[in-house]
């Protein structure tokens, strides 16, 4: 893969939201880096290589079995990515997330080597 393309962040999103590991990590670099969307750093925690960023991705599932990213859109421009989307899902206590967000990535070789993820900090909901 010489480069990544929207349809390519669009099928990344796809298998995050049938919570399938193998296919969001396909286009991530063995040396890639995580920056969530929280954490006690400016940046959020880091995440570092695609073993823990794997675990770091199954642990969301784990807690919120539901959790879906809406995509509004996708696109790449050079070695630049964007994904923007709504988070939705619910935590073990029946509180909900609801938020738009955003993803800035980093290209190298057709593959993703920096994920900075962004969220709008909303209170959480009631459960539905």
């Amino acid at each position: 893969m010489a480069s990544l393309t929207a349809d390519d962040f669009k099928a990344t999103f796809d298998a995050f939201n049938r919570h399938d590991i193998d296919g969001v990590m396909r286009c991530f670099a063995d040396d890639c880096v995580f920056y969530t969307v929280g954490g006690a750093d400016v940046h959020g925690t880091k995440i570092e290589g695609k073993d823990a960023i794997a675990k770091a991705f199954a642990s969301v599932w784990q807690g919120m079995k539901d959790a879906e990213w809406r995509q509004r859109g996708h696109f790449v421009a050079g070695d630049r990515a964007v994904s923007e989307w709504t988070f939705v899902g619910t935590r073990a206590d029946g509180k909900r997330i609801e938020a738009d967000g955003c993803d800035l990535f980093r290209i190298r070789d057709g593959k993703i080597v920096e994920k900075h993820a962004f969220r709008k900090d909303r209170p959480l909901q009631e459960a539905r």
